[in-house]
C-alpha cells in the first residue's frame, strides 16, 4: 500500500509538471501566432534592418540582467531564514514563474516558491515574496505618478496621492484591527523583524531592477527611430508600466495589456500604433517568455520534498 501511495504521488506530481509545461507553451504559442494585431511581416521586413547583432545583444543583455536583479532580490529576501546559492535561488525564481504563468498578477509564483521549502515555513516564504513584489509596485507607482505629473495628467496624479494617503490613514486608524488574527500592526511588525540591510540591498536591487526594465523599452523606441525627447519618453513608459501593472492580468497577457495601454498614451505622441505593439510584446518575449522557457525546465526537474 505504501509503494502504491508513493507511485502515486510521483504521478501526480509529474503530470502537474506537464501540464504546467505545456500550457506554458501552448499560450505562448497561441499568443504570438494568433493575435491579429502582430503584423509579422511588416516585422520581420524591419527586423532584418533593425535588428543587428549588437542591437539583439544588448536587448538581451538587458533581458538577462533584469531577472537577475530579481534572482538577487529573492536570494537577499530568503536569507532572512536561510542562506541560499545563487544557482538555487535562480531554479526558484525562473521555476515559480513558470507556475504563474496561468495565474492573476503572477499569484501561482508564491505558491511555485514555497514548495521548495519545507511546510512550516510557506507562510514566510509567501511573506517575504509580497515583500520582493511590494518594493516594485511602490516604485511602478512612485515613477508612475512622476509621470503623470511629467505629461500633464496632473488631476490623475493628484488622485493617485490622494487615494494613496487615504489608504495611508485608513490603515493607521485600523492598525490593530485584527481579521482572522492577522493586523496591519502585526505586518508591520514581521517586516520590521526582518533586518534593515536586507531592506536597504532589497530596496537598491528593485530600483535596479526598475532603470533597467524602463531603459530596455526606452532603447527598443530609438531602434524603431522613435523620435521623442528622453525625458518624454521615460515618462510615457512609467506611466504605461504603473497603469498596465495596476489592472488584473494573466502573465500570458502581460503583454496584450501594456500593448493596449501604451498604444493610447503612445498614441497621443504620435508614435505609430503597430511599433508600440510591437516593442510591448517584444518586451514580453524578453523578460517573460524566454525566463518561463528555462523556467519550464526547472519544473521538470522538481522533485518534492517528500521525495528527496
Amino acid at each position: 500500500m505504501i509503494s502504491i501511495s508513493h507511485k502515486a504521488k510521483q504521478f501526480s506530481v509529474f503530470s502537474i509538471k506537464l501540464l504546467i509545461v505545456i500550457g506554458a507553451f501552448y499560450f505562448i504559442y497561441d499568443k504570438l501566432a494568433h493575435d491579429e494585431s502582430l503584423n509579422w511581416e511588416k516585422f520581420w521586413n524591419v527586423a532584418q534592418h533593425k535588428f543587428t547583432f549588437s542591437v539583439i545583444s544588448v536587448l538581451l543583455f538587458m533581458s538577462f540582467l533584469n531577472r537577475f536583479l530579481e534572482i538577487l532580490k529573492w536570494k537577499n529576501l530568503v536569507s532572512f531564514i536561510k542562506i541560499i546559492s545563487t544557482s538555487e535561488a535562480t531554479k526558484q525564481v525562473l521555476a515559480a514563474l513558470a507556475a504563474g504563468i496561468f495565474t492573476p498578477n503572477g499569484i501561482g509564483e508564491y505558491a511555485g516558491k514555497a514548495l521548495y521549502f519545507d511546510k512550516g515555513q510557506t507562510k514566510t516564504i509567501v511573506f517575504l515574496n509580497l515583500i520582493c513584489n511590494g518594493i516594485q509596485m511602490i516604485l511602478t507607482i512612485l515613477f508612475g505618478t512622476i509621470g503623470l505629473f511629467f505629461l500633464g495628467y496632473t488631476f490623475y496624479a493628484i488622485v493617485i496621492i490622494g487615494i494613496c494617503f487615504l489608504l495611508f490613514g485608513i490603515s493607521f486608524l485600523t492598525k490593530s484591527i485584527k481579521v482572522k488574527g492577522y493586523s496591519i500592526e502585526k505586518l508591520i511588525s514581521k517586516i520590521n523583524e526582518i533586518p534593515k540591510t536586507i531592506h536597504r540591498k532589497n530596496n537598491l536591487l528593485a530600483i535596479g531592477r526598475y532603470i533597467v526594465f524602463s531603459h530596455q523599452y526606452y532603447f527598443l523606441f530609438l531602434v524603431f527611430d522613435v523620435d521623442l525627447p528622453y525625458a518624454t519618453l521615460m515618462a510615457t513608459i512609467a506611466v504605461v508600466y504603473f497603469l498596465a501593472s495596476s489592472l488584473p492580468s494573466f502573465q500570458f497577457l502581460d503583454f496584450a495589456v501594456k500593448g493596449s495601454v501604451a498604444a493610447f498614451f503612445f498614441g497621443k505622441l504620435d508614435v505609430s500604433e503597430w511599433i508600440v505593439v510591437f516593442i510591448a510584446t517584444l518586451m514580453w518575449f524578453l523578460n517573460v517568455v524566454i525566463p518561463v522557457v528555462i523556467g519550464c525546465f526547472y519544473v521538470l526537474k522538481y522533485k518534492p520534498r517528500w521525495n528527496s
